[in-house]
């Protein structure tokens, strides 16, 4: 038998949690202290219907000046969320006439927060999904007929609809994670049944996220979104219509040099990452790979740890630790590499799935300006071909 370097010994340490996964405790729906960003969060919809947001956010030169002392993480990630969506409505207010300059009254402290939480000033996944949720009743677990936003930008059912079905997904893989330790635990220790039983968890959590992300048209049409939703949410590194970068004003650490970051997409969340590691799957090199390694700077740091652990647990061999055990008992106990392959079906169904959506969402939409184009993803990277090569590559850890 091989030796194992162990991955990650408790969700806990990460901010993860087999009941919610990468989700945090229920996100505050206000601030404590700050009425002018509590403010900002309650209208930014309306405003951007009339298209008044760049003009409500000059006007009020001291509205965004502050940052209470008394605040807490969950508050510094509560107004990372309303600065960000202000941000991008700010910017994007007029999609083919975008800011290229930030004021001061939000730059600044939109720099000031991003830095504290370890992550760029810009709408990233955690602040768009992770911590934008409440529950309609709070006795009631986090579930689609339960949860809704706490911010948006214009509203509505389409927009609504498509981040809530992430917010289940990113539950539902909660009880895949905990079993993804129970097999690692099983590999240190040699238990065969237990690292059975920690696949078959994974595989029921994938299944459960399958199954929700399947239903993303039933509330969200493609068209309402290419128009409606995905505009707001680009950023602005590989954008044709801010070529040279957003210009944060007063941010000295940026001396009025423009800034280059992505826009919030999927990619940011740590479910599709883990699991690769976690199930030992190789991409070769290509643009989506150095995409995708970019997209960690965009994630919680504790989750981005959490995957960083995942990958370094090896065996002496330098296998992937729960690839390396399974295929080795591949004869011997065929129900291992039965649960270990059902794991790895069901990451290339949600890949497919994914595919799918990318091209009728996406792809298939007529391009009426170059603010949002069909070419690149909201991260501004070309995303059809390389995601069939992932897939391709999914597929052939059990090949043969």
């Amino acid at each position: 038998m091989t030796t194992t370097r162990l991955g990650p010994h408790a969700l806990a340490d990460y901010n993860i949690s087999p009941e919610r996964g990468f989700l945090p405790h229920d996100p505050p729906e206000e601030l404590v202290d700050s009425p002018a960003l509590n403010e900002l969060g309650r209208e930014l919809p309306k405003l951007l219907s009339a298209r008044m947001v760049r003009r409500f956010i000059d006007e009020h030169r001291s509205l965004l000046s502050f940052i209470p002392a008394t605040w807490s993480d969950q508050d510094y990630r509560a107004a990372m969320r309303i600065l960000s969506f202000a941000g991008h409505a700010y910017v994007w207010e007029i999609p083919e006439e975008p800011a290229r300059m930030l004021p001061l009254q939000l730059a600044k402290p939109w720099h000031d927060v991003a830095q504290w939480l370890g992550r760029p000033p810009v709408l990233s996944y955690a602040s768009y999904a992770l911590d934008n949720w409440r529950r309609l009743d709070s006795t009631k677990s986090i579930q689609l007929d339960n949860i809704v936003l706490l911010q948006n930008f214009l509203g509505g059912q389409d927009e609504e609809w498509f981040v809530v079905v992430h917010i289940q997904i990113e539950r539902q893989a909660g009880p895949g994670l905990a079993g993804i330790l129970r097999a690692m635990r099983g590999v240190a220790d040699d238990k065969e049944d237990e690292v059975l039983l920690g696949l078959r968890s994974l595989a029921m959590s994938q299944t459960e996220t399958r199954d929700t992300l399947l239903r993303m048209k039933e509330r969200c049409d493609p068209y309402v979104y290419y128009t409606r939703v995905r505009p707001y949410i680009h950023g602005w590194k590989n954008s044709p219509s801010l070529p040279d970068g957003l210009i944060y004003e007063g941010v000295t650490t940026y001396a009025w040099q423009p800034q280059l970051f992505r826009g919030e997409t999927g990619a940011q969340s740590s479910i599709v990452p883990c699991l690769d590691a976690a199930l030992g799957i190789a991409h070769a090199p290509d643009p989506l790979t150095l995409y995708l390694q970019e997209m960690r700077d965009y994630m919680p740091s504790r989750h981005r740890a959490f995957l960083q652990a995942l990958e370094h647990a090896t065996d002496d061999l330098g296998r992937p630790m729960l690839f390396g055990y399974v295929s080795d008992r591949k004869s011997r106990h065929p129900e291992l590499w039965k649960a270990y392959g059902a794991c790895v079906d069901l990451l290339a169904q949600f890949r497919e799935i994914h595919i799918g959506y990318a091209d009728s969402y996406i792809h298939r939409q007529h391009q009426a300006h170059a603010s949002n184009p069909t070419a690149v993803g909201t991260g501004g990277t070309p995303f059809m071909q390389y995601l069939q090569k992932h897939l391709d590559e999914t597929k052939q850890a059990i090949a043969g």
